[in-house]
């Protein structure tokens, strides 16, 4: 696919525009072509971490695409920008691209999530995409990669021939990790956390109802709530300031 993307910056980030369908013809034309990139699927939570860290802001603006992953983001782009956009979501991206790089035959690497998790994974993509070429697996530790270790990785994968990197390390590890790779690899990397969860069937999505009513995050918190209340109560209300704030410099310009 041809042609520059259209973006819209929304509190410092260049979010991509265009259809779902764009998104997927994109990345895997450029995984066909081997012209490498990689994915970042912006929310609420990627958002006010990249505004708290500018090192972080270069990793996620240095991605060929950013795509309007969380309703926060959404709204903003309506609310602020008035610039209507298609949700392309982590969760909604991982079946899709898996779909659309058996058909093109696109050969597949799964980076990131414990064994068990890539296992699920590998059985259902088996079930229902039988031709589908996934060519390896790695579940790295969970602590920082030494550089040898950064480096076997990246061997394994060159000599694999992988076309597209799936990596799940959660945000912000996982963009920085692409981010690394990125010189020195012409797969395309998408970064899709959750997603690997979901795929695998460990988790469960909020109904239809709730995300289209910007709710998902409210069903996500009732799950785990230990782990999330801090994420979402604070981080929203962190993310609701910044939009606001941005609202505010927009109508004075």
């Amino acid at each position: 696919m041809s042609g520059a993307i259209r973006k819209q910056t929304v509190i410092g980030i260049p979010i991509s525009l265009g259809s779902f369908q764009y998104h997927i013809d994109h990345i895997i034309g450029r995984a066909e072509r081997g012209e490498g990139g990689y994915v970042c699927c912006v929310n609420a939570h990627m958002t006010v971490e990249a505004d708290r860290d500018p090192g972080f802001m270069q990793v996620v603006k240095g991605a060929e695409l950013a795509t309007a992953d969380g309703m926060p983001v959404l709204r903003t782009l309506q609310w602020v920008h008035g610039v209507k956009q298609e949700r392309v979501a982590g969760n909604d991206l991982m079946p899709a691209l898996l779909q659309e790089a058996e058909k093109r035959n696109v050969p597949v690497f799964l980076y990131g999530g414990k064994e068990e998790v890539l296992k699920r994974i590998k059985q259902r993509a088996q079930r229902e995409l039988p031709k589908l070429n996934i060519v390896g697996s790695a579940s790295p530790p969970y602590r920082a990669l030494s550089e040898e270790e950064f480096n076997a990785d990246l061997e394994r994968i060159r000599e694999l021939g992988a076309q597209l990197i799936m990596v799940s390390l959660g945000c912000p590890k996982q963009e920085r990790w692409m981010a690394r790779m990125r010189p020195h690899c012409n797969a395309v990397m998408v970064g899709l956390g959750g997603a690997f969860l979901l795929y695998a069937g460990v988790d469960t999505r909020a109904p239809e109802w709730m995300r289209d009513m910007s709710l998902e995050w409210m069903y996500r918190l009732a799950l785990e709530p230990r782990r999330l209340w801090k994420r979402y109560l604070v981080t929203n209300s962190l993310f609701l300031g910044l939009m606001i704030k941005e609202r505010w410099k927009r109508n004075r310009s």
